[in-house]
């Protein structure tokens, strides 16, 4: 999956994944120090990212799209400080950073003071042989003790295409097990609010969210 594609995709509008509210499972399980600094991979737009400064988390959104970031500070009326930093265009609002890159390009110099991770739409996000590079990635830049959430979907991939990807509960003990402590905390049948999912003949759907901590 090249840049190209969420390019394309921020360009047109085609933002289907960008959910218009907090994540319901962000709210109910986030239980992270309020002042740890909390990474957000392939964060788009979220107003997540709103609510976990809120709560008073600096943040750091690693993103692709210059427009997502440009867009997430206009809409929540922020003037943001733009600097460079490496290989990333940095915005800086409060204690929202929001940095335009690579996420691949992320050293472990950038992220030495995260200590909190949430990921809603980065693993789902990624075809399954840069699922085993984000991973990996994960594991080379963070320290232990880093603590957070990550929700996934899962359904029959031959059913529709992705993204967002289906990540089975398998795939995620497999690729984060040797490396994270890994428990599921709820999981939910959504096939039925899913429309686009319906719509393409997908049978099941299925949510799950975890709790990961760095060992």
């Amino acid at each position: 999956m090249q840049p190209e594609f969420w390019h394309k995709k921020w360009a047109s509008g085609q933002i289907g994944f960008h959910l218009p509210q907090v994540n319901p499972y962000l709210s109910r399980h986030w239980a992270v120090a309020a002042t740890a600094r909390v990474l957000v991979p392939l964060c788009g737009k979220s107003l997540d990212l709103a609510w976990l400064a809120g709560r008073g988390h600096p943040v750091l959104g690693i993103e692709l799209s210059e427009k997502a970031i440009e867009d997430f500070f206009h809409e929540h009326q922020v003037q943001p400080q733009i600097s460079e930093k490496g290989a990333f265009k940095v915005y800086r609002g409060g204690a929202i950073e929001l940095w335009c890159g690579d996420f691949f390009a992320l050293t472990a110099n950038d992220v030495a003071d995260c200590t909190a991770l949430y990921d809603r739409a980065a693993l789902i996000a990624l075809p399954a042989p840069m699922r085993e590079r984000y991973a990996a990635h994960l594991q080379q830049i963070l320290a232990q003790g880093v603590e957070g959430l990550l929700i996934t979907l899962d359904y029959d991939q031959a059913q529709m295409p992705g993204p967002p990807f289906a990540v089975a509960d398998d795939e995620v003990q497999r690729l984060l097990g040797d490396v994270w402590q890994v428990q599921v905390l709820e999981e939910q049948d959504v096939l039925a609010e899913s429309g686009r999912f319906l719509q393409a003949g997908v049978t099941r759907l299925e949510e799950r969210v975890y709790r990961v901590s760095s060992q």
